[in-house]
């Protein structure tokens, strides 16, 4: 009996999970695998099991969910149901965390006029953890990369990584997904496109000579096959948990909370000892501060996210920020979740070998496509085997001496609302709309409010 228990067990997980491939994207890398180490990795799924008879059950359900994202219904969807339903203490963990993050993302997407449902995408991306970090270095509970995050207005010092933010980083991944829609006029192959980015999508439209996810499916990398039925996946899970006997856990954390504008520099733990609350909460609360110290000024105040307290607290909360005398040594973080990696050092130049990409090489490189193509001149998404490319912004030519190498040859400029390509070209001498175009890898006016952009000098 246990033989032939043990068997069905064996048949059943090769028929959920058949050549499952663990995947990270080249443009924006999203993955399950994030710093935890109990972290379930998200399958991609080739072959997956024909439907059974219940398959109409599950496309009635998603039929009632849609609105403005088609939520088609197939066997590759139903198999990434199969796949989270299974794992039902980790989707109980995940609908407690839906309580405080899905208002924020809500907003900011309503801000940005995107359709609501596109929330679910951060739990493909990051199970709605601020800490996740891909192995690839994508960041935060939107998974953004370095160099995407600074395109979009985020920001990154020593004290802070706004990837993190969960209402910085929304915002920023409202404003990409928008800009994909206007490219593409559709949302699935919007949502494609933030997984590999918007080239590839183009690439797979021109192989395909169709415009459909379903159509180009089978041109698109690997791991973006997978991506947009695990979104669909979710959308169902997250509505209809309870058909599954998932149940949702509580949040280990105040849902309930104010907000503080902070115009000095603050060590969360001296607010956590004021207001008695766990510094583990208070960090979770505020996880884009890197070093626990909330980095305020008088010209640059910066928030500070607190569980509701009573009135009769705020006099000592106040004295608490106006009284603070932090010093350059930073406190320790106490939270084990969560290891900034840091990437190892790349080399200035890669030689394109046959059959590469300027996808594959963005990946191995932990950098971003446009920026290779920005770096290198390059016009088309090609990549010529034996070419040289440079690796970073800063390299030197050959023949350089040390005290010539190059430097920016341009200014950054953050987009403004109602900003256009013609009104920025104009505020600037020598700049063209061709030439932000090029620089910045730029197709048509995909423009957003946040983003930065680079100014040819001169």
């Amino acid at each position: 009996m246990k033989k032939i228990f043990t068997l069905i067990v064996c048949l059943l997980s090769l028929q959920i999970v058949k050549a499952a491939v663990y995947f990270v994207s080249p443009a924006m890398p999203s993955t399950w695998q994030t710093a935890q180490p109990d972290t379930i990795i998200l399958p991609v799924i080739n072959q997956p099991p024909p439907l059974t008879s219940q398959s109409n059950v599950f496309k009635r359900r998603l039929d009632s969910l849609k609105k403005d994202v088609p939520l088609d219904y197939n066997e590759y969807v139903q198999s990434y149901i199969d796949v989270y339903t299974h794992n039902r203490e980790e989707m109980g963990h995940v609908l407690g965390l839906t309580k405080y993050y899905f208002p924020i993302y809500e907003k900011a997407f309503r801000d940005a006029g995107i359709p609501d449902e596109i929330k679910y995408l951060s739990i493909v991306e990051s199970k709605l953890d601020p800490y996740a970090v891909s192995r690839v270095g994508a960041t935060g509970p939107w998974q953004f990369m370095f160099t995407t995050a600074r395109m979009y207005g985020l920001n990154m010092n020593d004290y802070v990584d706004e990837r993190l933010d969960p209402i910085q980083a929304s915002y920023a991944a409202a404003a990409y997904l928008k800009g994909a829609y206007q490219e593409f006029g559709d949302w699935l192959l919007a949502i494609a496109s933030y997984n590999c980015g918007e080239s590839n999508v183009q690439h797979a439209i021109e192989k395909a000579g169709a415009s459909d996810f379903w159509s180009i499916r089978p041109y698109l990398p690997v791991e973006t096959r997978g991506y947009v039925p695990a979104f669909i996946a979710v959308a169902y899970v997250m509505n209809y948990y309870d058909k599954h006997n998932i149940v949702p856990q509580a949040c280990d954390f105040s849902i309930k909370t104010d907000t503080v504008l902070v115009n000095k520099y603050v060590a969360l733990s001296s607010i956590a000892q004021v207001l008695n609350v766990d510094l583990k909460e208070l960090a979770i609360l505020n996880p884009s501060y890197k070093r626990q110290i909330v980095n305020g000024t008088s010209t640059a105040p910066r928030r500070l996210v607190i569980p509701q307290i009573a009135k009769e607290k705020y006099g000592a909360l106040y004295d608490a920020l106006n009284n603070s005398n932090v010093v350059a040594a930073p406190p320790q973080a106490v939270y084990a979740s969560y290891r900034e990696t840091k990437a190892e050092k790349n080399p200035s130049y890669h030689t394109v070998r046959r059959g590469e990409t300027l996808s594959d090489i963005a990946d191995t490189y932990g950098v971003e496509v446009q920026d290779l193509k920005a770096w290198n001149h390059l016009h088309t998404n090609k990549a010529v085997t034996g070419e040289r490319l440079k690796l970073s912004e800063n390299v030197d030519e050959p023949g350089d001496s040390p005290s010539a190498k190059r430097t920016h040859n341009y200014i950054t400029y953050k987009v403004k609302r109602g900003d256009t390509l013609s009104g920025i070209a104009s505020k600037f001498d020598g700049a063209s709309i061709e030439k932000i175009r090029s620089l910045n890898g730029l197709k048509k006016d995909q423009l957003q409010p946040g983003m930065t952009i680079k100014i040819n000098k001169g």
